[in-house]
């Protein structure tokens, strides 16, 4: 039996150490249970995060952390038609995925979080129907630590709400994902993002390209049929535009993670438990996006964490101001981007092409960046209605989805 704790974290992700530094900056007792022996590793993302949402966070990355700084983006349709956005200064960076982990789970050690690796959670503890702690492996054998509240932030393939019966993601809505980093990447703008559509390559989503500053870059896909690793290759190797980046690139690094596009789980607390990050699915379905929104909500987690321990206050009553005020902050922009993300689904690639290209010849590209929020899509619709040529664009594309075959039958050939 370990010594218990007021707070209880499962998972070292960013969420998970954000939730555990918010609480223990309050005062509370927090220990961070993590399954691998280092925190950050494995990666599962690119790490493309928004300027604007770190700023709003409070986080102030040290230089080396960040990898390179992006002033714009490429959209590419799948005969090749483009559609272009550059702003005058930069809007997100690319940072070192394991660095940005180890830098969060570093400032929460010192506000005090203990960190115990290499401890895998196997279920939770449960007494009178509140969560109580967690059961832990380890190499050398099993523990279980008491807490007061529970937060889970373990991802996308979480396994104790299953156990628990709480509430799934919508498997109907799950991605799978691919990123590699590459070496010696050729004609690529060091500053743009380049996305790519197709359902030939990236059926029910797209590949991307993510420049470093030294010559290398970030790649990656997801598909909602067949193979990821597959698709990359032939993504690499195949794609008539990405093809001549990749001519003398070798994987460098290479990794797999589901992404859930179905929008949040209904509930997202119970007694003594709350849920935050990528195991709520609080992830943006246009882009399966989830760092900034899921630090969003962890910084609440922690918060009511908290105030449940200060005020010995454990019930749902109490610990559903959480999903209160995360609603409050993203669940407009969520929802607005779960029906986007369900009308791309049903826009085949020749829509997608006259899509790409009335952007591009009623300049969005300018209206974009005058009213474009990278993280509250939601909002930045409504902005865009004051352009014209977005309410072109949008008519053309809620046309095309109405008048198409939903795309999961369709399937990609390689």
């Amino acid at each position: 039996m370990n010594e218990g704790v007021d707070v209880a974290v499962v998972g070292g992700g960013p969420c998970g150490s954000f939730a555990a530094l918010t609480a223990a900056k309050l005062g509370a007792k927090v220990a961070v249970c993590e399954e691998h022996k280092e925190v950050g590793v494995p990666a599962h993302c690119p790490g493309h995060v928004s300027v604007r949402g770190l700023k709003l966070l409070g986080l102030d990355l040290p230089r080396r952390i960040v990898e390179n700084e992006i002033r714009g983006v490429i959209f590419y349709s799948a005969s090749g038609k483009e559609f272009t956005i550059r702003c005058s200064s930069p809007v997100t960076v690319v940072v070192n995925r394991e660095l940005f982990d180890q830098h969060l789970s570093t400032i929460a050690t010192k506000a005090g979080v203990q960190y115990m690796l290499q401890c895998r959670v196997e279920s939770m503890l449960f007494d009178s129907g509140f969560a109580k702690g967690v059961f832990l492996r380890k190499k050398d054998g099993e523990e279980t630590l008491e807490s007061k509240v529970v937060i889970d932030a373990e991802g996308c393939s979480s396994l104790l709400l299953r156990r628990i019966n709480m509430g799934t993601l919508d498997r109907s809505m799950i991605v799978r994902g691919v990123n590699a980093e590459v070496d010696s990447v050729e004609n690529v703008d060091e500053d743009r993002v380049e996305v790519y559509f197709g359902q030939s390559y990236a059926p029910g989503f797209f590949a991307w390209i993510i420049p470093r500053k030294d010559a290398a870059a970030k790649i990656g896909l997801a598909t909602r049929i067949g193979n990821p690793r597959e698709y990359l290759n032939h993504f690499m190797r195949k794609h008539p535009i990405a093809s001549k980046r990749f001519r003398k690139s070798e994987i460098t690094k290479l990794s797999f993670h589901p992404i859930s596009l179905g929008g949040a789980i209904p509930k997202t607390y119970s007694n003594g438990l709350l849920v935050v990050g990528d195991t709520a699915s609080q992830v943006k379905p246009t882009t399966g996006g989830g760092v900034i929104f899921g630090l969003l909500c962890s910084k609440l987690a922690g918060e009511i964490a908290y105030e449940a321990v200060k005020n010995n206050d454990f019930s749902e009553s109490f610990m559903s101001q959480y999903q209160t005020l995360w609603k409050k902050q993203i669940d407009f922009d969520l929802k607005a981007a779960h029906r986007l993300r369900l009308m791309l689904n049903r826009i085949p690639d020749d829509k997608m092409d006259n899509i790409i290209d009335l952007s591009s010849r009623f300049g969005l590209g300018k209206a974009l960046e005058e009213a474009g929020d990278l993280d509250f899509e939601g909002k930045s619709l409504v902005h865009m209605t004051r352009y014209p040529a977005a309410w072109m664009v949008a008519f053309y594309s809620l046309f095309s989805s109405i008048t198409s075959k939903p795309l999961a039958r369709i399937h990609g050939k390689m």
